[in-house]
Order: structure tokens, then C-alpha cells, then sequence
């Protein structure tokens, strides 16, 4: 990719997400943090990938109306869907403490989730939405009991859906992963880059090279993603 052509409009991230910060910065654009705070509670009966679509666009719009500036605000909301006692699958969000963190790492051990990120940009200047999405399967290792312990005493998974990061070191809880890696991590990269294009946003890096050398992941889906126009419409 070439490097893009100036963006006239300030970029804010509604998040206070470090990864989130840490990946968005890998393409090249200058944006500022802007936080903000929406009732995460999933509603009943409510499925994952429309839990997250209204997570993302709730952030969205409660930046919108606290910068009250012109600007483009991207908002993203990540949730793991794994396994319950009953053999139905559920939301994973963050763990309330390290009793609910244990008890999500011993039901994902072994078997393969989803990870569900929606992502919801809107363009104050006009009031355009767009929202994209991204599932990726994760397989988890078979890890033991006193890594959980180790892992959950460090604090780390308490702010992270699933109460793990794929990215950690010590713990590196994830193997054979064919999907997103950054998804993972919480934002999606190459569904960011696709949207932000249609709004002459462009990219100033190599969004892919940049993506997996600075993750060490050799990505198998990034061309599909970048070439797939089928992500929502916008909502106005």
C-alpha cells in the first residue's frame, strides 16, 4: 500500500485500552484518547455479535456528544464466546475478581472460542456510522491448573474479556491460531483500515506487514479481509 493522503479531521480513539492504543498506532495515523464509559451489561437473550455491535456503537455516540467538535471517533467493543456449565455457549466478559478469572480459563482450557469484536465509527461532521465486525476461533492449549493460578495472581486478565490476553509471554495461552491475531488483542486491524477507507481515510502503512512483523504472526486472512466489501452499511 502507499502511504495515504492527509486525514483533514482528527481522529479520537474511544478507549482506554493500552492494546487498543498500542495497535492503532501501528498505522500511522494521529489520533487522541477520548474514553468513553457505557453500561457494559449484556441485555437477556442477548446474542454476542449483536451484544458487541451495540457496545461499540454506544461508545461511539457517547464520545460524540462529549467532543461536540468535528472529528472521526472509532469505538470498539471485544467479547469472547465460550462455554457454559449447561454446554451452551455465553458471553465472557471481563471477571468481576480472581475467583470469576479462574473459573473462565478452566472453561476455555482446552476447547476453541470465539472472539467477537464490532468496531463503530462516526463522522460528527455528518452523523455517519459505520460498523464493522470481525469472529475469530481460538483454540486453547491444554494449560495446567497452576498456570491458571500464576496467571491470575499477576492481575493481567482482569480488564480483558475471557480473562486472558493471547499476546502474553508467561502464560501464551493460545496455539494454532488461524485468524485475526490483533482481533484478539481487541482491534481488528484490516476491518479498521476497510472502513476508514470508505470515509478517505486511508492507511499511511502497510497495515499487514506493519500488523505482523510488530505481532510476530504470520496472517492468513488479512487479504480476504481487506477484500471483502461486505461489511454493514452505513447507518445515518
Amino acid at each position: 500500500m502507499n502511504p495515504g493522503k492527509k486525514v483533514d479531521q482528527q481522529l479520537y480513539l474511544a478507549s482506554n485500552s493500552p492494546r487498543r492504543k498500542e495497535l492503532l498506532s501501528l498505522i500511522g495515523w494521529d489520533f487522541k484518547l477520548w474514553s468513553a464509559q457505557v453500561d457494559e451489561t449484556p441485555l437477556p437473550n442477548e446474542e454476542g455479535m449483536e451484544y458487541v455491535k451495540r457496545i461499540a456503537r454506544s461508545k461511539a455516540l457517547a464520545a460524540t456528544r462529549k467532543i461536540g467538535v468535528n472529528g472521526v471517533i472509532i469505538a470498539a467493543d471485544t467479547t469472547v464466546i465460550g462455554r457454559r456449565e449447561n454446554g451452551k455457549t455465553g458471553i465472557f466478559g471481563k471477571p468481576k475478581d480472581q475467583n470469576e478469572a479462574t473459573e473462565m480459563l478452566l472453561k476455555l482450557r482446552g476447547y476453541t472460542h470465539q472472539v467477537l469484536t464490532s468496531i463503530s465509527i462516526s463522522r460528527t461532521q455528518d452523523g455517519t456510522i459505520l460498523c464493522d465486525c470481525c469472529a475469530t476461533d481460538v483454540p486453547m492449549r491444554s494449560y495446567s491448573n497452576e498456570e491458571i493460578y500464576t496467571y491470575v495472581a499477576s492481575g493481567d486478565p482482569m480488564d480483558k474479556a475471557g480473562a486472558y490476553a493471547i499476546q502474553h509471554a508467561g502464560f501464551h495461552p493460545v496455539e494454532k491460531l488461524q485468524g485475526c491475531y490483533a482481533n484478539v488483542m481487541g482491534l481488528p486491524l484490516c476491518h479498521l483500515t476497510r472502513s476508514l477507507t470508505q470515509l478517505d481515510i486511508p492507511p499511511k502503512t502497510d497495515v499487514p506487514l506493519t500488523c505482523q512483523a510488530t505481532l510476530g504472526y504470520n496472517c492468513p486472512v488479512y487479504s480476504k479481509i481487506l477484500n471483502d466489501k461486505t461489511q454493514d452499511n452505513p447507518l445515518n
